[in-house]
């Protein structure tokens, strides 16, 4: 019996010792893991904080591109407006030029090769592009009507023949067409101003109702201003009426085909180069 209790002690004694070694164990086992767990905590908030950092720069940088992108759209749309002088002629942008190419692009070379300067193909893309928008082609003297550019104002000069009987000043019926076609291309440009030129050739006249050349000149312009005001809606603001008389010869007055060259009338447009460019591409 005394063995027995003997027994019993030695054996709960040794399992008390093999318990308290195992907590201890177990007690050091959570300390590792919470001192991991901690561990891993200050390193997940590092983390955070150097990605919220890398977030910054990223919307940082993304905000200089944004800038940049558009200062280069900017520098770009500058350029493209950017005018250019073109001899003592006029001023173009390159928006101008760009639509003066696209004409250009159309004509033969056995036509360019006579134009050489950037004035020269300016003058010849403003004839092209106004002579399409006036579209002679239905006009049964269309070789009469002469376009080009000078000190930034395009010119129209129609021989007197479409507009006018010989030596009067009243306009002839034919001459509806152009001048309703002229008047589309005043109308379409709200800033156009307009100088209607009367020109005569030297030879004199006097009438009861014409005392001159002068007189001349200066009736058959204030007879197309009326028409385009009173027939085709021209805003009378817009109108300007001039007598040259015959003191502006395109030729010398000897012979029949050259005083035929100078009786004319002479439309100047005052337009915004790029604003007319852009008017003929719109149509």
């Amino acid at each position: 019996m005394k063995n027995i209790a003997i027994t019993l002690i030695t054996f709960i004694t040794l399992s008390s010792c093999v318990s308290k070694k195992k907590y201890v164990a177990l007690e050091q086992e959570k300390g590792e893991v919470v001192n991991q767990l901690t561990k891993t905590q200050v390193e997940k908030e590092e983390l955070e904080a150097k990605f919220a950092k890398i977030e910054a720069r990223v919307s940082e940088y993304n905000s200089k591109i944004n800038t940049l992108t558009d200062e280069v759209g900017s520098l770009t749309e500058e350029n493209y407006t950017k005018f250019d002088a073109v001899g003592n002629k006029a001023v173009v942008s390159e928006e101008a030029k760009v639509g003066m190419r696209k004409t250009l692009s159309k004509v033969s070379p056995d036509v360019l090769k006579y134009y050489n300067t950037l004035e020269d193909s300016m003058n010849l893309a403003l004839s092209l592009n106004l002579k399409r928008f006036v579209d002679t082609t239905d006009l049964d003297e269309s070789d009469d009507i002469a376009i080009s550019i000078d000190q930034t104002v395009v010119m129209i000069s129609i021989s007197d023949k479409m507009l006018f009987n010989s030596g009067s000043y009243r306009i002839s019926n034919k001459a509806d067409k152009i001048l309703q076609k002229l008047a589309d291309v005043i109308n379409s440009e709200p800033s156009l101003d307009v100088m209607i030129e009367g020109h005569t050739d030297s030879r004199s006249i006097n009438t009861a109702k014409v005392t001159d050349n002068w007189d001349l000149s200066v009736l058959r312009a204030t007879s197309v201003v009326r028409k385009l005001q009173n027939d085709f809606g021209v805003a009378p603001e817009k109108l300007i009426a001039s007598g040259r008389s015959s003191y502006q010869p395109l030729t010398d007055n000897d012979t029949r085909e050259g005083r035929s060259r100078n009786r004319r009338t002479r439309i100047v447009l005052l337009p915004n180069i790029d604003k007319f460019f852009a008017m003929m591409a719109s149509n």
